[in-house]
């Protein structure tokens, strides 16, 4: 079965101290025995704090370090922006592309996202996509219309091996760090249409194990609803990553779900069991 999957995006937060301290409760409090993968997002800073952190044995129960971006050129003049050779330097293991606030703040088009998600599987790293739909366009019904444009937009030109280092993040906008969330149904059935749209782009074996995972103001309240739903395999977490002890609790209760699913077998979800072993790599 899929290995879940919880990243910590701390987005414009923590400070140097803070941040090393933050990465450092949050290794001390993961559950035994954890069966997740756990990605942090710190600040641009803050990424090589973190990394000493991550990379000493404190850190060491399957903890990674992700960015929050990326630029998809190797070097040159691009004042302000950071490479994928950069980030894989200072011990970066995963990054963030395409998440709403970078398309709908910033301005980022699905070009731009599709050369940086390239870009991040090209250098071998783990590439965590967002997608997802405001609520206008979800009024308008036009949620899964917008999930499938972005998806295919943004995995243009990606080969099928490279899916084993991909993680789509359905992120309904109108659900980040404003306190709403989407039902655990809505929830399921926009991860199962954007599962469908993968299979279509690579075939249904490499689409279930192309783990998609659900970002929309996910907490310790509302984690175990959302991350029980058949296609859903982890959680993108914003505000609740930054308070340690309820981070590893979303991380515990994946890892419980985790594991009722393999025990339970292949014929306990809705799509194909998975067998491929976590694409994150694993600490000393």
């Amino acid at each position: 079965m899929l290995t879940p999957f919880i990243g910590g995006n701390w987005k414009m937060n923590t400070d140097r101290a803070s941040a090393a301290r933050l990465a450092r409760d949050v290794a001390a409090a993961l559950p035994e025995g954890n069966v997740a993968d756990v990605a942090v997002f710190p600040p641009f800073p803050y990424l090589i704090p973190v990394s000493e952190v991550v990379a000493s044995p404190e850190g060491s129960a399957r903890m990674m370090l992700g960015a929050q971006d990326c630029y998809h050129e190797a070097s040159g003049a691009f004042t302000g922006e950071v490479s994928v050779g950069m980030l894989r330097d200072v011990g970066v293991g995963a990054v963030l592309v395409g998440h709403s606030e970078r398309r709908h703040v910033i301005g980022e088009d699905d070009a731009l996202v599709n050369l940086k998600a390239r870009a991040v599987l090209d250098a071998g790293l783990v590439c965590v996509l967002c997608v997802g739909e405001t609520l206008e366009q979800r009024h308008a019904g036009q949620a899964d219309e917008i999930n499938a444009a972005q998806v295919r937009a943004g995995l243009r030109g990606v080969t099928g091996p490279q899916t084993r280092r991909l993680v789509v993040a359905y992120e309904p906008v109108w659900a980040i760090g404003t306190g709403a969330s989407a039902t655990p149904q809505d929830a399921g059935a926009a991860h199962a249409s954007i599962r469908s749209v993968l299979g279509g782009l690579f075939g249904p074996g490499p689409a279930s194990g192309i783990r998609v995972i659900y970002g929309g103001s996910v907490s310790a309240a509302n984690a175990r609803d959302m991350l029980g739903q058949p296609d859903v395999d982890g959680a993108l977490v914003g505000g609740a990553s930054l308070r340690a002890k309820e981070f590893a609790g979303i991380v515990a209760v994946a890892g419980e779900i985790g594991r009722a699913r393999a025990a339970a077998g292949p014929g306990a979800t809705a799509r194909p069991a998975c067998t491929q072993e976590s694409p994150l790599p694993k600490k000393a």
